[in-house]
């Protein structure tokens, strides 16, 4: 290697692994907004969920998750549905060893963040162990399934397994399907089987505000996810040193920035039009819908539509909320209405938009001469059926796998606090004390 190719590695090391430390830090914005989302009772409850799930989801994934997403046998291969070898991160003869050092802690990242996705959703309510055992079982085996079939080249609807006919190749660039739609879905299925908070819902069915404690810490952890995101999108690249990897990258930082600035604007005008508040939270969900709305397509959509990705998303997140109160699904955060509804619709929204010529810059080489676009811009439709398909896929593989996760726990009795804890707080009750120790003077 000569010291031109030498210096171009380092740097897309480099940057690799500073985009991955850029989306570890999420976990630092999705434990403020937590806190600042759930009653002051249950803030230590859920900070130290969002730390374990950075420890337990890095044991799960070094255990199996890498190995199920880009595990190959002895001979190199891997079924198009699940990895086969390099768990334990350990060597066979076809890696002769492990090297990819990079790739795994920027997909631990991604695995972590999947994770603490689905916490929002059941918060308030659910037993300690059975946090640590789906963070686990997410990070191990379900999430790295859908990490393989659309991000491992192997994989059954890869965009980079050099299928010239595009049958099966899916756009989701940085995981609007794959991270956020997983993570969503999860926390769907657990609020759903967990049930709601007690005294959420009336007896005449109305949803009974339970607002969070802390408005500061969700704007505070807003900005850390959004900062997060430049890790997360332009991170997705991979590699920054030739010329159309740096076009690439700095276009796609400039769409997510629109994106999450147009759900926040879009969220603050339609709760003002409907109930003549300017909400703060409203506005902060805003800002992440959008931010879920453009990671699927986030290098392959043009400025405009960005914008309407991300307005559009606003527009979701209330719709998917309103949906689920009216349907009696307590989810406190709104994770499923953020990431999962948000996720489902830039997704499809990819299909749509996605442009031949940056598709062909972005996507050229693993597709070969016959990149797939969005209909709006003369594709033919098979990219949007195969967006489509990878929304329906997800929610059948993570509603099936972590639905019955989740009912079994609560058939062994591992899933719900008890009313007595719940009304006390999971602070005193689980933890020994609250999170706000204020001395008496």
């Amino acid at each position: 290697m000569n010291a031109t190719a030498e210096l171009a590695n380092g740097l897309n090391h480099a940057y690799m692994l500073i985009s991955a430390f850029l989306v570890f830090f999420m976990q630092a914005g999705f434990a403020m907004l937590c806190a600042g989302s759930v009653r002051s009772k249950n803030v230590m409850n859920i900070l130290i969920k969002n730390v374990l799930d950075a420890c337990v989801g890095c044991m799960a994934f070094y255990f199996f998750g890498w190995g199920v997403a880009y595990g190959v046998d002895d001979d190199g291969k891997a079924s198009e549905f699940i990895g086969a070898g390099s768990f334990f991160l350990a060597k066979n003869k076809a890696n002769g060893g492990f090297t990819d050092w990079k790739g795994f802690i920027f997909q631990w990242a991604f695995a972590a963040a999947a994770a603490t996705i689905t916490s929002g959703a059941m918060a308030e309510r659910t037993q300690f162990a059975a946090y640590l055992g789906y963070s686990f079982l997410l990070t191990a085996f379900v999430y790295p399934v859908v990490v393989h079939w659309v991000w491992d080249s192997n994989g059954w609807m890869s965009a980079w397994g050099g299928n010239d006919s595009n049958s099966l190749s899916v756009i989701d660039f940085a995981g609007s399907g794959v991270v956020h739609m997983t993570g969503g879905v999860a926390g769907l299925m657990g609020a759903i089987i967990v049930g709601p908070r007690t005294g959420r819902f009336g007896p005449d069915g109305k949803a009974v505000p339970m607002p969070g404690h802390n408005a500061a810490l969700v704007v505070l952890g807003t900005f850390i996810l959004w900062v997060g995101w430049y890790g997360f999108n332009p991170g997705s690249q991979l590699a920054i040193a030739d010329g159309v990897s740096a076009e690439v990258t700095a276009r796609v930082a400039v769409i997510t920035t629109l994106a999450a600035a147009a759900g926040g604007v879009s969220a603050m005008i339609l709760h003002y039009s409907l109930y003549k508040v300017w909400d703060l939270i409203a506005v902060c969900n805003g800002v992440l819908a959008g931010l879920v709305s453009i990671t699927a397509g986030c290098p392959v959509i043009e400025p405009y539509a960005a914008v309407i990705a991300g307005a559009g998303g606003a527009v979701v997140l209330w719709a998917t909320g309103k949906l689920l109160l009216k349907l009696k699904i307590d989810d406190p955060l709104e994770a499923f209405a953020v990431h999962g509804a948000c996720g489902a619709w830039a997704v499809i929204f990819t299909g749509l938009f996605a442009t031949e010529g940056y598709v062909a810059q972005a996507y050229g080489a693993p597709w070969g001469t016959k990149p797939e676009y969005g209909i709006f811009y003369g594709g033919s439709g098979a990219l949007l059926g195969n967006q489509i398909l990878e929304v329906f896929m997800i929610f059948v593989w993570v509603g099936v796998t972590m639905g019955g996760f989740f009912f079994a726990m609560k058939t062994a009795g591992m899933l719900r606090s008890s009313p007595e804890e719940e009304a006390l707080g999971l602070d005193e009750s689980k933890h020994g004390g609250s999170a706000y120790n204020m001395e008496k003077v």
